[in-house]
């Protein structure tokens, strides 16, 4: 199993573990995260140790393909001195590294491609971590917003069904009342007073009526009195 692959397999099993054990989509989402950043520096150690291993292989063929120059160095100098013999195992020697050399050859770089791909890849999951930590923190941010209307609805139809609102009501209807009663009293009030200022006012009338009637009298009198006095005359 690949790295990647044990990686993925890890976390899918740890976020399946969380969401088993939370229920709240924050708590989930920033272990999650937390998951990921754990698993993400794994694979960076994985791919640096891969890295060491491709630079490991890059400087055993250098030194072997020096090493294969350095024998085939030696058997240019035993021609030139005419030891064949010295020259046949120098050559043997030389062909013995160069063989080696190709091998590292081979291996660094199949190695290298291996990093190439690790690196892609490891670039891919950093991609994908940090996508995943904006859209955590939309969901989170969505989910407060979320519940906070939910509250809201849920404490306004609670008002609704509870008896404050009706209490309310019931006082309002106390209130008007209690107004209405003043209102009441205070009617009366004027009612009473206007009868008594009434009373006053016939009975000033009625002194004024007999005031007049005495006058018109005595006028009638002082009228009658003059006539018989001309009568005599």
């Amino acid at each position: 199993m690949g790295v990647f692959s044990r990686i993925s397999t890890i976390f899918k099993s740890n976020v399946n573990a969380a969401l088993t054990k939370a229920e709240d989509p924050e708590k989930i989402l920033n272990q999650v995260i937390i998951e990921m950043n754990e698993q993400l520096a794994e694979a960076k150690q994985r791919v640096a140790s891969a890295i060491a291993d491709e630079k490991r292989l890059q400087r055993q063929y250098q030194e072997t393909v020096e090493q294969a120059k350095q024998w085939e160095g030696k058997a240019t100098s035993a021609v030139q001195k005419e030891r064949d013999d010295l020259a046949r195992e120098a050559l043997a020697r030389r062909n013995e590294h160069q063989r080696l050399a190709d091998e590292y050859k081979i291996q660094w770089e199949k190695q290298r491609q291996a990093v190439d791909q690790l690196k892609e890849h490891l670039r891919g999951l950093e991609r994908k971590i940090e996508e995943a930590s904006r859209k955590k923190n939309l969901l989170i941010t969505r989910q407060k917003r979320a519940k906070a209307q939910k509250q809201i609805h849920e404490t306004m139809a609670g008002m609704k069904d509870s008896s404050a609102f009706e209490a309310f009501d019931r006082m309002e209807q106390k209130v008007g009342d209690i107004e209405a009663a003043a209102d009441a009293a205070a009617e009366m009030a004027d009612f009473e007073a206007d009868t008594l200022e009434d009373e006053f006012a016939k009975l000033e009338t009625k002194e004024n009526v007999d005031d007049d009637l005495a006058a018109l009298k005595a006028t009638l009198g002082q009228g009658a009195a003059s006539d018989e006095v001309q009568s005599d005359a």
